[in-house]
């Protein structure tokens, strides 16, 4: 098996600071307001704040990436939908016309789509050289999981480096990273039950609208799938064998920006499980994690309770794309007018509250 110190993971600073912790809960308590009375807008705003290391936080050139790559376990029926489907979505983002690009457009945040290995020759196709789509493909969609490692030590660890590769060359100081790839719920799963140490049966939902018995099938093929790579227990090998190559990008691409002190922004449940990975590999980014929303995948419950997390929202959404991290993006934009532009007793010749 390949050692964990195959992939030389970023530095990834400490934002553990007291003394700025203080200074910054004290400028939110000093608003005109009493305190503690806008909630989690005041604890956002200290987040945001410590992972800025500032008492001025603010977010510029806001990103999303969405990451798309197709699996070679879906031969086995783990999905509902044909694996056709992450290639003609692809064209639908490029052509603008998904969830994503609609929320992207609202909020005004940068969308690019990243092929990190689509079954599909874009250079062949009337989108090859949109200045959207950005090619990173490391091969046609992963390995069988089944009857081999889903990628080998190379092929994760090219696609670790091309999401790194990804942040490296982009705008901004937020990372929202999206997927799409048909079959990558399971992906996300197997990840889950072994990098958390959860059964697999706690893992795994419908994904994209399987019935009982395709549930009951899915479950059937990933358990077979996780003792076929009892030996992989390192988080680079457990990435290799079980993930996707998506996945490892999106990965890459997460310790990167925490390593540039980038705001991460995590959608749901296949976000979360790259960042569980990246938090494996370079211990600290979650750090940099805040979370969107609470998925209604399964998975997603024991996600957030291994990463510690307090998601912003419960939309009951599990679409994916990055989808719930944009639709909570106005509540960080809040969070740093509140800090920034809200007026302090002292500003406004108000009396404070009596000690």
């Amino acid at each position: 098996m390949v050692c964990l110190n195959t992939f030389i993971a970023p530095t990834i600073a400490n934002i553990e600071n007291n003394e700025l912790y203080q200074q910054l809960q004290q400028i939110v308590d000093q608003k005109t307001k009493p305190l503690g009375a806008l909630g989690r807008l005041e604890t956002l705003a200290v987040q945001l704040g410590l992972i800025q290391d500032t008492t001025t936080p603010q977010i510029t050139q806001p990103q999303i990436r969405v990451f798309a790559a197709d699996h070679g376990l879906t031969k086995h029926g783990t999905s509902a939908y044909p694996s056709a489907v992450t290639a003609q979505m692809v064209y639908n983002f490029l052509q603008g016309g998904a969830a994503i690009n609609v929320l992207a457009r609202q909020h005004d945040i940068e969308l690019k789509v990243v092929d990190a290995g689509v079954n599909a020759d874009f250079a062949n196709s009337p989108f090859k050289d949109h200045a959207q789509l950005l090619d990173y493909k490391v091969r046609h969609g992963s390995r069988d999981a089944l009857s081999e490692p889903a990628m080998t030590a190379e092929e994760c660890l090219a696609a670790l480096e091309n999401g790194m590769d990804v942040v490296k060359n982009m705008a901004g100081n937020l990372l929202i990273v999206g997927e799409m790839g048909i079959g990558n719920t399971s992906a996300a799963s197997l990840l889950l039950a072994r990098l958390g140490d959860i059964p697999i049966d706690a893992c795994i939902g419908r994904g994209t609208g399987l019935d009982d018995a395709g549930l009951k099938h899915k479950a059937s093929i990933l358990t077979q799938v996780l003792a076929r790579h009892s030996e992989a227990q390192t988080p680079f090998d457990i990435l290799a064998a079980l993930g996707g190559l998506e996945i490892a990008m999106m990965a890459g691409a997460l310790m990167q920006a925490a390593s540039e002190r980038r705001i991460l922004l995590i959608d749901g449940f296949i976000a979360s499980s790259a960042l569980l990975a990246a938090e494996r590999l370079a211990p600290g980014v979650a750090q940099y994690a805040i979370f969107a929303h609470h998925s209604v995948e399964p998975g997603h419950t024991h996600l957030l309770k291994l990463l510690n997390a307090e998601p912003l929202l419960d939309m009951g959404m599990r679409l994916g794309e990055g989808s719930g991290a944009a639709l909570a993006y106005p509540l960080l934009q809040s969070a740093c007018a509140i800090i920034n532009e809200m007026a302090s007793f002292n500003d406004a010749g108000i009396s404070g509250q009596n000690s």
